[in-house]
């Protein structure tokens, strides 16, 4: 589970503190009360076409309407808005050029060293234009996927729409991911050019990026790869290669400053994402053009409850689901006014967040509760120091939050006056699922409280039969929604297996598994307990079990291992791994650091156990499969409980627990 190891199941949903929307915010909201958002769902429920339907045709600016609303005739691929063209840059930049929103802050960007730079719409517009232009110079046409690994630079937003632009899929790949993690991702996405930077600035320290390109894309591993766009950023000297790196201030800057929108089909894919899963190779996420723009759009106006003088900040990084949705595609689709920020807190500036909402007047925030509650173990000393005022609304995203961490979050940073949306999603979904609706939704600590309007979620049984008030299940969508992930790229049969397959009801009905355990209290408000499958969420960053194994077997000392993630109470999970060793070869500290170096390389640091814990052998059924509920109890310094009739040698769990 991700949830403090302080608080248990029984504890949380006892829960009986509850926060009703103040009658000042309501009256000022969209959704201003609990009768509008039940009319909401009704609707949808009753006539989800129309409902989809009327929504895409009032929020988006289509090139060519659609014919059909969804088509579910051969589940789970579904088909939304069919016929349709659209291009979501434009409804992002385009859409805002005419009238005062033109010079209407859309961007605000600081760097961690203090410099920062500012965009309107019509100043965004022209360089996502540009910079189009430039990607079309290098080659890449409609259809050709685009790479970047980026810092948290103004260009990874611009790059992200420019490739929208001109019909060029995008994938984002983490800038903390290792060099060989970037290669697997380009050689699954079939990558034609990567747009990268020399390097960023990161908790007082400078990170190079470019090196890590030149070295996935060594010795021709990447032949898809033609070009590499570079964004000089921390001023290191970098390795060009003649012919294939080109810098972006030489190639972007001298393009024309009009590109037109490519008509895309609905359908048309916009971007493929990669998140761990259960087995060893990440899931390329595929998502579609049409679609993710209204789910993205609508999710952002409706939990954010956007207005035009708001100025709203998510702490994400472009690099995951959260980034793309709600640092982008959903604010800039709604004309609002989005901060980006390169570096985090520090030792050299503990303060960098509340120095940035006092300075910038935020008055939406975003971030995780990992980030929650670190600042929690540090106390209120520092935050203190600010003027938050401006702030009217606070969010959570990532992973659950505990009750103590959302009660700081109200008290401390935003005053006992700001509603907190709690909000459960994944990548695979494309924008928030379940969540607050801040003029409608009472608010219970660590509840992520109803499922949006038009999102038919359950928990059920392993056999899709719901379960009842407070017993645990199975977190299930039952019906499509725009935003859901299309497919897994190159591989519709894992697709189907991981997401459609997992939960077969006894009426042959597709339903859409998430991946995560959750309850529903007595009031219907849902508790998001965490994974189920062998995915460890640290931090909320996913990280899949077989991924993290499968680097530490590929050293030259390891003869097996086995990763289980351990209840943390600051990043929600560790990592700890159990290894047997190679015969001939000795565990000592030595050997740790090189093990976390090693799985550092290959995957990145984000991805480094906390513990290492070596053992002749690992307890393992009769069959040979590795008990990791056992290494689970084990690491978690919590009595093994359950049948163990099924292990081969008992002696094993002995040795362990000494």
């Amino acid at each position: 589970m991700s949830k403090d190891s302080s608080n248990t199941i029984e504890s949380i949903l006892q829960e009986q503190r509850v926060f009703p929307p103040s009658n000042d915010l309501a009256s000022q909201s969209r959704i201003g009360s609990l009768s509008v958002y039940k009319r909401m769902v009704e609707e949808a429920s009753n006539d989800p076409e129309r409902f989809w339907g009327d929504f895409a045709r009032s929020e988006l600016q289509w090139i060519k309407p659609f014919d059909s609303v969804l088509d579910w005739s051969n589940p789970p691929f579904a088909r939304w808005f069919d016929g349709g063209k659209i291009n979501i840059s434009s409804n992002c930049l385009d859409r805002h050029l005419h009238g005062s929103r033109a010079e209407k802050l859309a961007l605000i960007w600081e760097g961690e060293p203090g410099d920062t730079k500012s965009f309107t719409y019509k100043q965004l517009h022209k360089e996502v234009c540009r910079t189009a232009n430039a990607l079309k110079a290098l080659g890449i046409s409609k259809g050709d996927l685009v790479a970047l690994y980026m810092p948290m630079v103004p260009e990874a937003a611009i790059a992200m729409l420019a490739c929208a632009r001109i019909g060029a899929p995008h994938s984002v790949v983490f800038g903390g991911f290792s060099s060989e993690a970037l290669r697997d991702r380009l050689i699954d996405g079939e990558a034609k050019a990567v747009i990268t930077a020399d390097g960023s600035f990161r908790k007082d320290k400078t990170v190079l990026l470019k090196p890590a390109v030149d070295a996935a894309l060594a010795d021709g591993a990447c032949p898809s790869v033609e070009s590499v766009l570079v964004v000089r950023r921390v001023n290191e000297s970098v390795q060009m290669n003649s012919g294939r790196d080109f810098w972006w201030h030489e190639l972007v800057d001298s393009q024309d400053e009009e590109c037109q929108p490519e008509p895309m089909e609905s359908e048309d894919r916009l971007f493929v994402l990669y998140t761990s899963g259960s087995t060893g190779k990440p899931k390329g996420v595929v998502h579609t053009t049409a679609g993710y723009n209204l789910w993205s759009h609508l999710t952002f106006q409706w939990i954010f409850d956007i207005r035009d003088e708001d100025v709203y900040w998510c702490t994400a990084d472009v690099g995951w689901i959260t980034g793309h949705s709600y640092i982008v595609y959903g604010p800039l689709s709604n004309g609002a006014t989005t901060v980006m920020y390169e570096g985090a807190p520090r030792p050299s500036n503990p303060g960098a967040f509340w120095e940035l909402i006092q300075k910038h007047k935020v008055s939406i925030f975003y971030t995780a509760p990992t980030a929650i509650r670190a600042f929690m173990k540090s106390g209120r000393s520092i935050p203190d120091q600010y003027d938050m005022s401006s702030l009217r609304l606070l969010g959570t995203v990532g992973e659950p939050i505990n009750p103590e961490a959302w009660m700081w979050y109200r008290d401390v940073i935003g005053g006992n006056r700001c509603p907190v949306v709690d909000t459960w999603w994944q990548t695979e979904t494309g924008g928030v699922m379940i969540s607050p609706l801040p003029g409608a939704t009472p608010t219970k600590p660590g509840s992520a409280t109803f499922p949006l309007p038009g999102i038919e979620a359950d928990v059920v049984d392993s056999q899709g039969k719901s379960v009842e008030s407070d017993e645990g299940g199975y977190l299930v969508i039952k019906k499509p929604w725009p935003g859901m992930m299309r497919t897994i790229h190159g591989n519709e049969k894992r697709f189907r297996e991981s997401y459609w397959e997992y939960i077969q009801p006894s009426d042959g009905s597709f339903i859409y598994f998430a991946g995560d355990g959750a309850r529903r209290d007595l009031d219907n408000y849902f508790w998001v307990m965490g994974r189920v499958d062998d995915v460890i969420n640290v931090s909320g960053h996913r990280l899949g079990t077989m991924e993290i194994e499968s680097a530490l077997v590929s050293h030259p000392s390891v003869s097996e291992a086995a990763v289980v993630g351990r209840p943390d109470e600051l990043k929600g999970e560790s990592i700890v791994a159990f290894i047997t060793l190679e015969t001939g070869r000795v565990a000592n500290d030595q050997l740790v650091d090189d093990l976390s170096e090693h799985v550092s390389k290959e995957i990145g640091r984000i991805a480094r156990p906390e513990e290492i814990r070596f053992s002749d052998a690992l307890p393992k059924t009769r069959s040979g499969k590795i008990m990791r509920r056992i290494l689970r109890s084990l690491a978690s310094g919590e009595e093994v409980r359950g049948d163990t009739s099924t292990l081969e040698d008992r002696s094993v769990l002995d040795k362990l627990r000494t």
